[in-house]
Protein backbone atom coordinates (compact mmCIF):
# COMPACT_ATOMS: atom_id res chain seq x y z
CA UNK A 1 0.00 0.00 0.00
CA UNK A 2 1.73 3.29 -1.33
CA UNK A 3 0.89 5.69 1.71
CA UNK A 4 2.66 8.47 -0.45
CA UNK A 5 0.62 11.43 -2.41
CA UNK A 6 1.27 11.86 -5.70
CA UNK A 7 3.89 14.67 -5.20
CA UNK A 8 6.03 12.53 -3.03
CA UNK A 9 4.62 14.20 0.34
CA UNK A 10 2.76 12.22 3.51
CA UNK A 11 -0.76 12.79 2.37
CA UNK A 12 -1.51 13.26 6.33
CA UNK A 13 1.09 15.16 7.41
CA UNK A 14 1.20 19.05 6.64
CA UNK A 15 2.99 21.07 4.09
CA UNK A 16 6.92 20.09 5.26
CA UNK A 17 7.23 17.09 3.35
CA UNK A 18 8.15 14.55 6.04
CA UNK A 19 8.79 10.87 5.37
CA UNK A 20 6.15 8.33 6.56
CA UNK A 21 6.19 4.77 7.43
CA UNK A 22 2.53 2.94 7.60
CA UNK A 23 1.37 1.43 10.77
CA UNK A 24 -1.47 -1.00 10.76
CA UNK A 25 -4.65 0.45 9.80
CA UNK A 26 -7.51 1.39 12.13
CA UNK A 27 -11.14 2.18 11.87
CA UNK A 28 -12.90 5.67 13.09
CA UNK A 29 -16.60 5.58 13.35
CA UNK A 30 -17.69 8.98 11.90
CA UNK A 31 -21.73 9.36 12.51
CA UNK A 32 -23.32 5.68 11.17
CA UNK A 33 -20.07 5.16 9.11
CA UNK A 34 -17.55 3.16 9.96
CA UNK A 35 -14.69 4.37 7.86
CA UNK A 36 -10.63 2.06 7.82
CA UNK A 37 -8.23 4.74 7.99
CA UNK A 38 -4.27 4.50 7.33
CA UNK A 39 -2.04 5.60 10.49
CA UNK A 40 0.97 7.46 10.01
CA UNK A 41 4.24 7.07 11.58
CA UNK A 42 6.07 10.13 11.48
CA UNK A 43 10.45 9.41 11.28
CA UNK A 44 11.36 12.11 13.29
CA UNK A 45 11.49 15.88 12.34
CA UNK A 46 14.42 18.17 13.18
CA UNK A 47 14.47 20.91 11.99
CA UNK A 48 16.19 21.47 8.56
CA UNK A 49 18.60 24.66 7.62
CA UNK A 50 20.13 25.20 4.07
CA UNK A 51 24.13 26.29 4.11
CA UNK A 52 24.67 29.63 2.47
CA UNK A 53 28.19 28.11 1.35
CA UNK A 54 27.25 24.33 -0.31
CA UNK A 55 23.42 25.06 -0.68
CA UNK A 56 22.59 21.73 0.56
CA UNK A 57 20.37 21.25 3.47
CA UNK A 58 21.43 19.39 6.87
CA UNK A 59 20.08 18.82 10.77
CA UNK A 60 20.30 22.29 12.77
CA UNK A 61 22.60 20.94 15.01
CA UNK A 62 25.35 20.53 12.16
CA UNK A 63 25.59 23.72 10.71
CA UNK A 64 26.66 26.86 12.54
CA UNK A 65 24.36 30.33 12.96
CA UNK A 66 25.75 33.23 11.68
CA UNK A 67 23.83 37.00 12.47
CA UNK A 68 24.91 40.21 11.74
CA UNK A 69 27.12 42.27 14.19
CA UNK A 70 24.75 44.97 16.48
CA UNK A 71 24.43 48.68 15.94
CA UNK A 72 24.57 48.27 12.19
CA UNK A 73 28.49 46.83 12.08
CA UNK A 74 29.47 44.68 8.59
CA UNK A 75 30.74 42.37 10.82
CA UNK A 76 29.48 38.79 10.67
CA UNK A 77 29.17 36.93 14.15
CA UNK A 78 28.96 33.23 14.81
CA UNK A 79 26.08 32.58 17.24
CA UNK A 80 27.42 29.57 19.21
CA UNK A 81 24.42 29.23 21.27
CA UNK A 82 21.60 29.90 18.46
CA UNK A 83 20.03 32.49 20.01
CA UNK A 84 20.81 36.23 19.49
CA UNK A 85 18.30 38.51 17.38
CA UNK A 86 18.00 39.16 14.14
CA UNK A 87 18.01 37.43 11.17
CA UNK A 88 20.59 34.26 10.70
CA UNK A 89 22.27 32.41 8.39
CA UNK A 90 23.48 28.63 8.69
CA UNK A 91 27.00 27.32 7.19
CA UNK A 92 28.49 24.54 7.52
CA UNK A 93 31.94 25.05 9.75
CA UNK A 94 33.99 23.64 6.82
CA UNK A 95 36.80 25.81 5.18
CA UNK A 96 35.06 24.64 1.99
CA UNK A 97 31.50 25.76 2.51
CA UNK A 98 33.38 28.92 3.99
CA UNK A 99 35.40 29.76 0.69
CA UNK A 100 31.54 28.73 -1.40
CA UNK A 101 30.46 31.70 0.64
CA UNK A 102 33.18 34.17 -0.13
CA UNK A 103 32.94 33.45 -3.45
CA UNK A 104 29.17 33.45 -3.91
CA UNK A 105 28.98 36.69 -1.56
CA UNK A 106 26.14 34.67 -0.04
CA UNK A 107 27.19 36.62 3.72
CA UNK A 108 26.11 40.40 1.86
CA UNK A 109 23.09 38.73 0.45
CA UNK A 110 21.66 36.75 3.22
CA UNK A 111 22.33 38.98 6.28
CA UNK A 112 21.64 42.62 4.40
CA UNK A 113 24.98 43.75 3.78
CA UNK A 114 26.98 42.33 6.39
CA UNK A 115 30.70 41.25 4.74
CA UNK A 116 33.03 41.30 7.32
CA UNK A 117 33.83 37.71 7.84
CA UNK A 118 36.68 37.54 10.03
CA UNK A 119 35.30 36.63 13.43
CA UNK A 120 33.37 33.19 10.76
CA UNK A 121 37.05 32.56 9.72
CA UNK A 122 38.50 32.67 12.74
CA UNK A 123 36.10 30.26 14.36
CA UNK A 124 36.32 27.86 11.34
CA UNK A 125 40.33 27.56 11.09
CA UNK A 126 40.58 26.79 14.70
CA UNK A 127 37.72 24.39 14.55
CA UNK A 128 36.54 23.05 18.02
CA UNK A 129 38.21 20.74 21.01
CA UNK A 130 37.72 17.45 20.34
CA UNK A 131 35.29 16.57 22.99
CA UNK A 132 37.89 13.69 24.30
CA UNK A 133 40.41 16.47 24.75
CA UNK A 134 40.60 16.75 28.64
CA UNK A 135 40.41 20.51 29.76
CA UNK A 136 43.23 21.34 32.27
CA UNK A 137 42.10 23.74 35.05
CA UNK A 138 43.58 27.10 35.20
CA UNK A 139 46.14 27.70 37.59
CA UNK A 140 45.41 29.97 40.92
CA UNK A 141 46.92 33.54 41.34
CA UNK A 142 46.30 34.13 44.81
CA UNK A 143 45.76 31.41 47.44
CA UNK A 144 43.18 29.95 48.53
CA UNK A 145 40.97 31.04 51.94
CA UNK A 146 42.77 30.22 55.34
CA UNK A 147 46.27 29.76 53.89
CA UNK A 148 47.73 33.33 53.77
CA UNK A 149 49.40 32.86 56.72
Amino acid sequence: MDTTAPNGRCPFASAVPVPCRPREPRQVQIGRKLLVVAAVQHLGSQPERTCIGCRKKGPRSQLLRLVAGAGGSSAVVVDERRRMAGRGAWLHPSEKCLALAVKRRAFGRALNGAAETADVERRILAGTPAADTPVTAATTVQPESGSEN
